[in-house]
């Protein structure tokens, strides 16, 4: 498992003891409770989150990003920061690229997340930095690369399996990667098992089918 997902599954079993709600995915583990995970990161309180599907990405958004797409309705998005917490900016980091916003499914009846990631060097291809963001996930197998369209934009999707002590035999990840003048972006989709990944695809498909370059 990566080492966010470590982190994440350490919260799992933390969580669980006394009662708190969590969701998982691989790389995409339980979240805390709003103040347990301030208390851990050291971040500042969380941007308000999006009531209902809107664009994501632009100024004035929860997650300032380098790109745009639209969320699902009642999913609810948050900046991640790891600038307070040199600690935790190492957990957010995968391959080549760091966590910089989680779009939660929770309001929506769901456990898991979109989550959007970037960085990378300025030469980076898609499909390099998801080699990289896979590679980087001790517990992945079966991956599989296709060259796509997102949007109107050339971009590299991957699907592959995790399994590991946090989850209940193996259970799907997918995510896709796009090149932006401001490096690679990845967006990626968990779960907390199989059905929750499959129940939250049409998030991950809006996502990919609206995403753009931000202005």
């Amino acid at each position: 498992m990566g080492r966010y997902g470590m982190w994440r599954g350490a919260v799992v079993v933390v969580a669980a003891g006394v009662g708190l709600v969590g969701c998982s995915s691989g790389t995409d583990t339980a979240a805390p409770a709003e103040a347990t995970k301030a208390a851990a990161t050291g971040a500042a309180k969380p941007a308000a989150g999006v009531g209902k599907g809107v664009v994501l990405g632009a100024k004035g958004t929860p997650c300032v990003l380098p790109v745009t797409f639209e969320t699902a309705p009642k999913w609810t998005a948050e900046a991640v920061s790891v600038a307070a917490d040199p600690d935790f900016a190492a957990l957010a980091k995968q391959g080549t690229v760091t966590l910089v916003c989680e779009v939660d499914a929770k309001p929506a009846g769901h456990v898991g997340f979109v989550r959007v990631w970037t960085g990378g060097d300025a030469k980076e291809t898609p499909r390099e930095a998801l080699e990289a963001y896979v590679g980087d996930e001790e517990n992945a197998s079966k991956a599989a690369y296709q060259e796509i369209k997102a949007g109107a934009l050339a971009a590299t999707e991957v699907s592959f399996t995790i399994s590991s002590e946090f989850t209940d035999g193996p259970k799907p990840e997918r995510a896709f990667a796009v090149s932006t003048p401001r490096g690679v972006v990845v967006v990626h989709l968990g779960g907390l098992d199989a059905a929750e990944h499959k129940a939250m695809l049409p998030a991950y498909e809006l996502a990919k089918r609206t995403v753009a370059l931000a202005g």
